[in-house]
């Protein structure tokens, strides 16, 4: 059942899960999927965590002493959210350091209300790494303008970050020269540049489910370019990152600003394919992940997809590397069809901003709920 995760890793890609609750920690399955299929890394974001905690397993005496002492919605939620991110990074910790802190590592995201208020999303950052205070914690910061020189900041502070809700390239070259500038100001700072680390989420998926949608409104030969665009667009994305990181197996030169910090033993800003759940049946449930091979890259994937990858998913080698010109060309062609690129990236970011703080909403709203539920009676 793990040969195809085995060799998932064995090519270079960091398998971490897409999801986490307390029950999950708790019961040890967490610990197994590390020691059974090869997970080395846990994210998390406002969906997740709404699911979780209204499921109930395992919240209910943390949610009675909050309400015992009366404290906001807010703090309650980032109590709880915290402690399993504190309690997933200790269950991972002995994989930060046999990774030496490359993996093994747990996301947590800022309040989603704040992705377009800079200043606000710094504080919250710092505010997260205090509260949760493990070494192998990732703060997520979605790409939007505003997030970017966030990103930059938080990563001058020597706060690892984990570069969330990315869909085109051109945000995607924004982020990497954030992560770039972050690791300048380190260094002037005089930081150890080998402590800070930072993975840039490409949200794959979604990228198919609207453009695939476009393509059948349209009709007629456009139908022929379902399923292509998502993949096409992320192997694009991962030229980018050999353009100024360079080929993980030094076949491509770094850029020269990359190259001065590598002498600083900087860590690569690796690529994290996110959103990797197949939502279209028509589709392999496995190839966003199979087809998105390349070395130097983490796949973060729902627990369905990684048990999907397991039992049938075939690792062929490297599928990304040696498919520029073609995933090039996919893109292209949308444009001829009808498509928008600009104007789907634009529209996928701004959404996955909306669903994160609708989920953020929701789990306040049934957190309220419990704390209301729980508190003590007056006498």
């Amino acid at each position: 059942m793990t040969d195809a995760l085995k060799r998932l890793s064995d090519e270079g890609v960091a398998i971490w899960l897409d999801d986490l609750s307390r029950k999950r920690i708790t019961s040890g399955n967490l610990a197994e999927l590390i020691d059974q299929q090869h997970v080395v890394g846990v994210t998390t974001n406002p969906s997740i965590f709404q699911k979780a905690i209204s499921s109930g397993d395992g919240y209910e005496q943390q949610l009675t002493d909050l309400a015992t002492r009366k404290v906001t919605v807010e703090e309650a939620v980032r109590m709880i959210t915290t402690a399993d991110v504190r309690d997933a990074a200790d269950v991972l910790r002995p994989v930060f350091d046999a990774t030496g802190g490359r993996d093994g590592r747990v996301s947590i995201e800022v309040d989603p209300r704040l992705a377009h208020n800079t200043a606000a999303t710094i504080a919250e950052a710092k505010q997260l790494a205090w509260l949760v205070d493990r070494p192998n914690t990732f703060i997520k910061i979605p790409a939007t303008e505003a997030g970017l020189p966030a990103i930059a900041e938080t990563i001058g502070k020597g706060i690892s970050v984990n570069v969330t809700l990315i869909f085109s390239l051109e945000r995607y070259r924004a982020v990497m020269d954030a992560y770039l500038t972050g690791l300048e100001t380190a260094k002037a700072a005089g930081l150890d540049l080998s402590t800070i680390e930072s993975v840039a989420s490409f949200f794959v998926s979604r990228v198919d489910t609207e453009i695939d949608k476009r393509l059948d409104k349209i009709g007629g030969e456009a139908t022929a370019l379902k399923g292509k665009a998502a993949l096409a667009n992320a192997r694009l994305a991962y030229q980018a990152f050999e353009e100024i990181f360079g080929s993980v197996d030094a076949k491509t030169a770094a850029s020269d600003r990359w190259a001065a910090l590598d002498k600083k033993n900087a860590n690569k800003q690796r690529p994290l394919w996110a959103s990797t759940g197949v939502k279209d049946p028509s589709l392999p449930d496995t190839i966003y992940v199979t087809d998105l091979v390349a070395p130097g890259t983490v796949n973060t994937m729902p627990e369905a997809t990684l048990e999907a990858t397991a039992d049938h998913g075939e690792i062929t080698g490297d599928t990304v590397r040696g498919g520029y010109a073609q995933a090039q060309k996919d893109i292209d062609a949308l444009a001829g069809a009808g498509v928008s690129y600009d104007e789907v990236v634009q529209l996928l970011e701004d959404e996955g901003v909306e669903k994160f703080e609708s989920a953020w909403t929701d789990l306040l709203k049934s957190t309220q709920a419990e704390l209301k539920r729980l508190a003590p009676s007056e006498a």
